[in-house]
This record gives C-alpha cells, structure tokens and sequence, in this order.
C-alpha cells in the first residue's frame, strides 16, 4: 500500500500551515512536514520525497501586487541549488501521480502558476485570477457549499453539501474571457460552488461572499488531482468548530477532503 507523504509549505506570510498540518494527520496521511520555501530552494526538504503538496491560506508577500501575484513571480524564477525549476519540481510531483491542494492564499497561488484551471491540459497557462470581492470588504464568515458530482476532483468525491468558514479579501474568480468561463463549465472544472441555505448555487450576498462568476468556491484541474478551494476545510476539523455545534447541529467536516485525498493517494479511492 501506498504511503502518504504530505509537504505543507510555509512562508513568507502564511498562516495556517500549522491547522492544516494537523488536518492531514488526523486524516491519515503517515508523514506530515511543514517546510519553508527557502528548504526548498536549499533542498534540505526534496519533494520528490511527497505525493501529496498542500499551500495553506495566510497573506503571501503581504498581498502585494494582488493576492499571491509576486509570490508567483518567485516560484516561477526560483531554482534549487541543483539549478532545477520550483515549478518542475511542482509540475513534476503531479505528473508521478501526485495531488496538489492549494487553500485560500494557496488557491490564489495555483491560479497565478496556472495549475488551475488548466482547461484543455493548459498546465502554466493563466486563465483565471481572483480579484477584490464584490463587498470592497474582506469577508469572515461560514459559507453553504454545494460539491459538483460531475468533477473529476479527487478531494470531494462522495461529498454534497459543506459548510466551511471563509476569511479573504480577495475571492471573486474571474476569467480571462467569456470562452475560458465555458470551457471551464464544459471540462467539470468546477468542483465547489456557494449557494444559499437550500444547496442552491447563488449570486446572492452574503452566501455568495466575493460575487465569484458562476458561483465558484473551487476548482480542479482535468485530472482532478489538483484543487483550490477559497473556503477553509482545515479550520473545521472538529465538532466544536462548527459556530452551533452548542445546538447540536453538525455537517461534514473538513477533514473528509484531506481523508478523500489521502485514500486516493493510497489506492482505496477510485475517481
């Protein structure tokens, strides 16, 4: 059986590495490790050494330029000591079966690398951004989630209905071009969409919390093993995280996207 190895990169203004470290545990990946871009670039950390690359959500570069836009510029121009390109390294863990997650300020990033949405296998190619959200305001709150049963997306198979918290400034997915948004439908790439308290997918402020064309909350790429999402799934791990678990009322937790992943990864799931 295959083991499980999970990078969390850290760095430069992230956040949450430590939550969403503890999330791929209690899902059961066997080895978690939280590396810092620069063990990276040193090659103290190798990720030909993990089959599972998580981006964890926090304020890269003080959003500077946009949300993730410089740190972008910097994998894309980065080399490790051995001269080999971060974004080959990236690419490369995909292509050996790998998956990719990328969460919030990570989404932001996998969108600016163009590893998502990647319609059409345009892997590097920028299709989409996310930009300000409708609001001009950032938005914390829990947001109704509704999984596309049609996407290839590894991470929400099985799954329908969520109810994850949202912490951003920058959440409104754009496309380049009214053509990119139906190849984008056409190809199942959306794989998590906001809708209103009835699973509905919805334009509607505030269970629309970024004006996100199309209702859109997450992506996947055509393998369905690269995915970003705006939502948290790490900050619901536990009962208690829910804000009326004191009512008793309880939904899926985030957990069971890591678990989905890591069962995949192990060869227990199918897509």
């Amino acid at each position: 059986m295959t083991q499980v190895r999970v990078c969390v990169l850290t760095g430069y203004g992230t956040n949450c590495e430590r939550e969403t470290a503890y999330t791929c545990q209690i899902a059961g990946a066997d080895e978690v490790v939280i590396a810092h871009f620069a063990d990276l670039v040193q090659e103290a950390v190798n990720l030909m050494d993990f089959n599972f690359l998580v981006f964890p959500g926090g304020f890269l570069d003080g959003d500077h330029l946009g949300a993730a836009q410089a740190a972008a510029a910097r994998f894309k121009h980065t080399t490790t000591r051995s001269g080999r390109s971060l974004v080959h390294d990236i690419t490369d863990l995909h292509s050996r079966g790998g998956a990719i997650l990328g969460i919030c300020n990570g989404f932001q990033l996998l969108v600016k690398l163009g590893l998502l949405p990647a319609t059409q296998s345009r892997y590097l190619d920028r299709q989409v951004s996310l930009g300000h959200n409708d609001s001009s305001r950032f938005e914390d709150r829990w947001v109704y989630l509704r999984a596309n049963q049609d996407s290839p997306c590894i991470f929400t198979r099985g799954q329908e209905r969520m109810y994850f918290p949202v912490r951003h400034g920058e959440g409104k997915l754009i496309a380049k071009d009214q053509a990119t948004l139906d190849q984008i439908q056409q190809g199942k790439h959306i794989a998590l969409q906001y809708t209103d308290q009835s699973g509905t997918p919805t334009q509607e402020y505030p269970y629309n919390p970024n004006g996100s064309d199309l209702a859109i909350a997450g992506l996947t790429d055509p393998t369905g093993r690269i995915f970003g999402l705006m939502p948290h799934p790490e900050a619901y791990n536990h009962a208690t995280n829910h804000p009326r678990w004191p009512r008793g009322e309880q939904s899926a937790h985030g957990t069971v996207l890591f678990a989905n992943a890591i069962d995949y990864l192990r060869g227990k799931g199918d897509k």
